[in-house]
C-alpha cells in the first residue's frame, strides 16, 4: 500500500509561484504524476516523473513554467510552479505507480494508469 500526502497549495496572484509537495509512504515506482481538476472540468495530467530513469513529461499548458522533481531520500515528489496564471487554479493531486518508462511517453497523462492517489491540495491564482 502507498499513501500520498500533498501539501503546499494556497492562494497567489498571477505571476507568482508555489511549490507543491507529495510525500509518499510505501514503495513507489514508474511514473509519479501530478494532475489537476478545476470545477466542472475533467482531471488532467500536469506532469510525470519516471522514477527509475528520471524522464519527465509535461502538459503543453505548463511547459516552461512547471518543474517536477523528486527527493529519493525523502520519497517526496515536488511540483515547482512559476508564472502562475488564473487558469492554473484547480485542485492538484499527486498520483503514484503509473506507466513504466516504455509506456510513459504515450500514457503518462491517463489517470487510469495510476494506482494510488492523494487527497489533493488547492491552488488558487487571482488576476
Amino acid at each position: 500500500q502507498v499513501q500520498l500526502v500533498e501539501s503546499g497549495g494556497g492562494s497567489v496572484q498571477a505571476g507568482g509561484s508555489l511549490r507543491l509537495s507529495c510525500a509518499a509512504s510505501g514503495y513507489t515506482y514508474n511514473c509519479m504524476g501530478w494532475f489537476r481538476q478545476a470545477p466542472g472540468k475533467e482531471r488532467e495530467g500536469v506532469a510525470c516523473l519516471v522514477t527509475e530513469v528520471g524522464f519527465t513529461y509535461y502538459a503543453d499548458s505548463v511547459k516552461g513554467r512547471f518543474t517536477i522533481s523528486r527527493d529519493n531520500a525523502k520519497n517526496t515528489v515536488y511540483l515547482e510552479m512559476n508564472s502562475l496564471k488564473p487558469e492554473d487554479s484547480a485542485m492538484y493531486y499527486c498520483a503514484a505507480n503509473g506507466p513504466n518508462w516504455r509506456a510513459a511517453g504515450a500514457m503518462w497523462y491517463d489517470r487510469s494508469q495510476y494506482t494510488y492517489w492523494g487527497q489533493g491540495t488547492q491552488v488558487t491564482v487571482s488576476s
